[in-house]
């Protein structure tokens, strides 16, 4: 039986999620409008883009909106919280910049730094981490002088990891519902009701935002949405580290994002070269002229795509294609089918490497 305060944090969540929906689905009509006259649109000026007309950006300001209402009627302001607000302010500001004058790189950067810095500063840091060493008198390992730059790195490194994924309708969107439903329920699990708040807020904007956003998209988040959610994502995931659960907190949300942390790493045929991604990967390989292109999974090694090789899966390039559709079709007859495959073969412990190679076993040892 639940107690009536578990109860009551139960129908709190559940009215968080339902407001920041209600906002996101109603707000978002106005900021196609509102994107349609500042000139955060799309214009399809060439055979890269799978829209044949304009679309708007900066859908994010509606997933926003609901996010910040529902935080806002829900949540104590707490320091911690203040951080996180504020620096998603900055990153919000930043994204809607781009999605009407395309900032450069190194800009973006600097003020992905500053922002996250803002959130660091006021609490939202890795403090320790699980020590593994279980013979150890110690079970963390304390990060001291470090732990600001770790966690800075951390709350960067996936906002733009989902901002890689946003490349189809309703991806970057989807995946972050996953992810902040899972964290949602994890923090119910564990007794973290603020956590459990925070992502029923943010999954609430999400599912606001996707009827607009799923194939045929009307408005695309742009980069005003896909970092802020990479942001939110990070910097919630970092203020469960330094409560009681650290292993569990650690753990889950490297579970729970690694579609957009293994994504931003697939595996890049060896023609394409040191920082190609995306797009660039197929656009290389029609080049090129490649009949068969696909995907791989790997173990993570210190050296990019250089891990022991899990599975792979071929995709046909036809004649006539253009990156995107390349890209589309191997994510549905290769990306798709294999991360879920190897994900449950890994937690089945059926994976023996042995030197470069991988045995998938029939059942584990």
């Amino acid at each position: 039986m639940l107690s009536s305060v578990e109860l009551s944090v139960i129908g709190a969540v559940a009215a968080a999620l339902f407001a920041a929906a209600v906002v996101a689905f109603i707000t978002t009509p106005v900021v196609r409008s509102l994107a349609f006259k500042i000139g955060a649109v799309d214009v399809p000026r060439d055979s890269r883009r799978m829209h044949d007309h304009p679309i708007p950006r900066m859908g994010g300001l509606a997933i926003f909106f609901g996010f910040i209402l529902s935080v806002l009627l829900f949540l104590p302001l707490t320091t911690q919280l203040r951080g996180m607000l504020l620096g998603a302010v900055v990153i919000v500001i930043l994204g809607i910049f781009d999605d009407i004058y395309a900032l450069s790189a190194k800009l973006k950067f600097a003020v992905q730094i500053g922002a996250a810095l803002i959130a660091v500063l006021m609490g939202n840091q890795i403090d320790y981490l699980s020590n593994p060493n279980i013979f150890s008198s110690d079970p963390y390992w304390h990060l001291g002088v470090l732990s600001i730059p770790i966690s800075v790195l951390w709350i960067v490194a996936i906002t733009n990891a989902v901002n890689l994924i946003d490349g189809l309708d309703g991806l970057a969107c989807g995946v972050s519902t996953i992810s902040s439903m899972t964290m949602l329920v994890i923090a119910l699990t564990v007794a973290e009701p603020e956590v459990a708040l925070l992502m029923a807020a943010l999954s609430g904007g999400c599912i606001g935002f996707l009827p607009y956003n799923l194939n045929p998209a009307k408005i695309f988040m742009g980069d005003t949405g896909s970092t802020f959610l990479g942001f939110v994502l990070a910097t919630v995931s970092i203020q469960g580290l330094f409560k009681s659960y650290a292993i569990i907190s650690f753990a889950v949300p490297f579970l729970v994002l690694g579609l957009p942390i293994f994504d931003t790493c697939f595996a890049i045929p060896s023609f394409c070269g040191v920082g190609c991604y995306g797009l660039h990967v197929h656009e290389k390989a029609l080049e090129y002229g490649v009949k068969i292109s696909g995907a791989t999974v790997h173990f993570v090694t210190e050296e990019c795509d250089a891990g022991p090789i899990i599975l792979q899966k071929a995709a046909e390039v036809l004649p006539g294609d253009t990156p995107e559709v390349l890209q589309r079709r191997i994510m549905e007859q290769c990306e798709w089918k294999l991360l879920p495959r190897a994900v449950s073969l890994f937690c089945q412990d059926r994976l023996k490497v042995e030197g470069r190679l991988v045995r998938v076993l029939d059942r584990p040892e």
